[in-house]
């Protein structure tokens, strides 16, 4: 498998978020802001990055035994790690996205990703399969905070300042002036209606190609020709 498949699989014909729907506990909770979902993502990402690196590079030493319990242990390492870099340098935004950054141990994509994959693969192949699956992740709820939020408050980066800093405050945008806010869309029924729509929208692009090469065929078949 070439590394490109690789990339396209988790970025986007196995997309955690919109195809293999794992992981939807933060995607529904946090997506309320673009900048809460970059974050997670981001988070999310690391972690399946390191993980499967390092599930790979284990993979000859691990008996069958106690390769679940390895996997979950090596996972809850980096998440820790990763859950006290938030703290000391995003103190603001790990405490918007709370618990929802230790949880990324449970998310069930990331031991997937490690059983499926990074155990049967070498290092540099696992790396780029948990970097796209992770950025598919980030790319699912980047979509669905910026849907919520352009909805609900009429701004895009909001917030912006819990992870740029200064910086951040120039980066906000509001796209809908003095929008009287649609609580819907920032309530957990917003974001399963969401979802839905970027599924329903992912499932349209993806057919297209396919519907046009049907077309294509049953124009230049003997009976379209007579």
């Amino acid at each position: 498998m070439s590394y490109r498949s690789i990339f396209h699989d988790g970025l986007w014909q196995q997309n955690t978020g919109l195809v293999v729907l794992l992981g939807l506990c933060p995607l529904l909770a946090v997506t309320g802001t673009v900048v809460n979902a970059i974050g997670l993502g981001l988070a999310t990402t690391l972690t399946l990055v390191f993980s499967n690196l390092s599930v790979s590079l284990l993979r000859g030493v691990l008996r069958p035994e106690i390769r679940i319990p390895a996997y979950v242990l090596i996972i809850a390492s980096v998440v820790t790690v990763i859950q006290l870099l938030m703290q000391a340098w995003f103190h603001d935004l790990y405490r918007v996205l709370g618990i929802f950054i230790p949880l990324i141990v449970t998310n069930c994509a990331i031991i997937g990703r490690a059983e499926a994959f990074a155990s049967r693969n070498r290092p540099l192949p696992s790396l780029v399969d948990g970097l796209a699956t992770g950025l598919g992740f980030t790319l699912a709820l980047v979509l669905l905070g910026a849907l919520r939020e352009i909805i609900g408050r009429g701004t895009l980066f909001s917030q912006a300042s819990l992870m740029f800093g200064e910086i951040g405050e120039v980066l906000q945008v509001t796209l809908v002036p003095d929008h009287p806010g649609f609580l819907l869309a920032m309530l957990p029924p917003g974001a399963f209606i969401g979802l839905g729509l970027l599924i329903a929208a992912r499932n349209w692009l993806d057919s297209r190609p396919k519907k046009k090469a049907a077309e294509s065929l049953d124009l230049s078949s003997p009976e379209a020709n007579a």
